[in-house]
């Protein structure tokens, strides 16, 4: 039967009554659980809902409409009014843990009410303004300014009550209410203003305002709830009013202001972008004045470029739209493609310095889009060949060259661009050695695509590289003496495609690649045998014995941690299960002496890994004698002691 022809679901038939503290972590990690625990005497009102979970009350900061269940695939589902939204909540863990607690003693839980407050709120109704907002459906516009007002036939409750007030009413009360709220008489003055076009005023109002606002320090401290969070909405809203009204022009002066004061306000900030937020907000509105203002159609395409081109903080994306819109012809582009070129071939050469070259590259980039929407799209690539030296785009210019299907020109230009970037700029060269093993692949030079790979490995093991090395070498059938010449490599750190006449020769069947950066990575400087990768690929092998080998020749080197342990344990806990039991109890104990909380949660994680092993093996006792003797030797710390507590994987409220 259901829980609605019994009035309330019996204790020992409840869903959530089967939850272990395992299941209660695993769903909203043990921070969460344990911030859930200290709340549980903050829940009230707990009832009952007719799918077997539990809602209440949970007051914080506010109070907080929460409901926990098992939903129709057998998943803990939860909702909550908190504002929390990166997974469950503390206020469901309490929910969970208060409902449980109380079926434990055998108090009653009443069903929940579908008419109380709680039952409205958990089900998206427990809203005041239903009761005076008749249109909460219509969506919101996407441009406020632009928006249609709303239809006489839809008049909300609070329009009819006021309908029934005489003029005289009317002025009184909203006398009053202006002289109560000052935002209400400012804004009643502005719209008067802007009705009778008497702009004048409120223009250098408005400046005054964006250089107060633009002033204000920003910054926002989350751990205290303090902090001061410049407010742009009345800015934004008079912009979008100016523009409303036909002032663009007006908006595209205040709007320079804005962005001069607002970019050096967000490059000070710390409010985790809030301030950003704001200032591009109110940008968005400029932008569009822009696009209605007496400036030529070039002139506002400069403007803009120009923005975007001093923009750090990424404050006029919403530009990009503006520019996309298809307003734009040809000919208004071709001239944006003209100043910025002579604007490229005036500016100094950019010297060594990384900012110099970026502000040039911000340049060409615009100047290629203006090209491509000019219809001059051959003129791209002389240009990306005028301009590789002093921006080293090399990676673009290849690419294009590729598109207009000129590969031998790519791959000289990919070798050049090897050569004059591996030593300052090595992460183009590696974009461009990638090309060339694309150009290799693309014309089934696959021996050479090997060797792109062997190169790879060789410059930076990892056991991704040697994968690749393996797919590419197994196409060509000579996997076997290349992975005993990788593994020789690991091993002594001597490649071998690469030896001194003084070298015993390996035996090595890859051709050179073309861009070749030599014996030995001079960026990185390893040891060998290189330990790490030499274990993390006898795990991929699953050479589980060759692996804890390797690790405990680690472990003899010293050095703090446990190097490869945590890899090696969870890839031999099944075949090695003694190895794995060792490294977790190593690193638990080395979480434990930081004497930490969070430490602690660490080290349960481990332990409760050790507990899985042992509930395997059948070795119980062990594990019982384990947390024994930690309980022992930790006594003194109680919360350590009540994280231990929680390792049995027990349900919460007994079996």
């Amino acid at each position: 039967m259901s829980s609605k022809e019994h009035g309330k679901t019996p204790r020992t038939q409840t869903p959530l009554a089967k939850l272990t503290w395992d299941d209660l972590r695993e769903w909203a990690g043990s921070k969460i659980v344990n911030r859930g625990k200290c709340y549980t005497g903050n829940v009230y009102d707990l009832a009952k809902t007719e799918n077997s979970g539990f809602a209440a009350w949970v007051s914080g900061s506010e109070d907080y409409a929460t409901s926990v269940k098992f939903d129709e695939n057998g998943e803990l589902d939860w909702s909550c009014s908190c504002p929390y939204d990166d997974g469950p909540c503390k206020h469901a863990v309490a929910v969970i843990l208060a409902g449980l607690e109380l079926e434990k003693s055998g108090g009653p839980i009443p069903l929940l009410d579908k008419e109380s407050d709680l039952a409205l709120v958990i089900n998206g109704d427990g809203y005041e303004e239903d009761e005076f907002d008749d249109d909460e459906d219509e969506p919101e516009p996407e441009h406020p300014e632009t928006a249609k007002p709303v239809a006489l036939g839809k008049q909300t409750a609070l329009m009819k009550i006021l309908g029934q007030k005489s003029k005289d009413e009317l002025l009184e009360m909203l006398m009053d209410v202006a002289g109560r709220h000052p935002e209400v008489k400012r804004r009643i003055l502005e719209n008067d203003q802007l009705n009778c076009g008497k702009t004048d005023k409120l223009i250098v109002s408005l400046k005054k305002e964006i250089r107060a606002v633009t002033s204000e320090n920003a910054w926002y401290d989350h751990w205290w709830g303090e902090g001061n969070q410049p407010d742009y909405s009345h800015i934004q809203e008079q912009l979008a009013a100016l523009l409303k009204k036909g002032h663009a022009d007006a908006v595209v002066e205040l709007g320079l202001a804005l962005w001069k004061g607002g970019s050096e306000q967000v490059g000070e900030s710390n409010d985790d972008g809030h301030t950003a937020d704001e200032v591009a907000s109110c940008l968005e509105v400029v932008f569009r004045a822009v696009t209605q203002s007496s400036m030529s159609r070039p002139k506002q395409l400069l403007w803009m470029i120009n923005i975007l081109l001093g923009d750090e903080y990424s404050l006029g994306d919403s530009c990009e739209r503006f520019l996309n819109g298809g307003i734009y012809t040809k000919s208004d582009w071709s001239e944006l493609a003209a100043e910025l070129d002579r604007r490229l071939k005036t500016m100094p050469p950019p010297g060594s310095g990384y900012s110099g070259k970026y502000r040039r590259e911000r340049i060409m980039l615009r100047l290629i889009q203006a090209l491509e929407r000019s219809g001059q799209k051959n003129e791209v690539l002389p240009l990306l060949e005028r301009e590789v030296h002093a921006t080293q785009c090399y990676t673009r210019l290849v690419d294009w060259l590729l598109e207009a299907d000129q590969s031998e020109k790519a791959r000289t230009w990919c070798i050049k661009g090897f050569r004059e970037t591996i030593k300052d700029a090595p992460g183009i060269a590696t974009n461009l050695q990638k090309r060339l093993r694309e150009l290799a692949d693309r014309e089934q030079r696959f021996d050479l695509v090997a060797a792109y790979r062997a190169e790879d490995f060789f410059a930076s093991p990892s056991a991704r590289h040697y994968i690749e090395l393996k797919k590419a070498t197994e196409k060509i059938k000579c996997w076997s003496e290349v992975r005993t010449a990788a593994l020789g490599f690991l091993e002594c750190g001597r490649r071998p495609d690469c030896q001194s006449a003084m070298e015993e020769k390996t035996s090595w069947s890859l051709p050179r690649p073309e861009v070749y950066e030599g014996q030995g990575n001079k960026r990185f400087r390893r040891q060998y045998p290189d330990l790490d990768v030499l274990i993390d690929i006898a795990i991929l092998e699953k050479r589980f014995a060759d692996a804890i080998k390797l690790y405990q020749a680690q472990q003899s080197k010293g050095g703090w941690g446990i190097g490869r342990g945590l890899e090696v344990a969870e890839a031999v806990a099944k075949t090695h299960p003694d190895t794995s039991l060792g490294i977790w109890k190593k690193a638990a104990e080395g979480e434990i002496r930081q004497v930490k909380p969070k430490a602690y949660e660490v080290a349960a994680g481990y332990l409760r890994k050790l507990r899985k092993v042992y509930t395997e093996t059948n070795r119980l006792p062990e594990w019982q004698s384990l947390l024994a003797a930690l309980r022992a030797e930790h006594k003194a710390k109680r919360r350590l002691l009540e994280v231990l507590d929680d390792l049995e994987s027990k349900r919460i409220i007994g079996k």
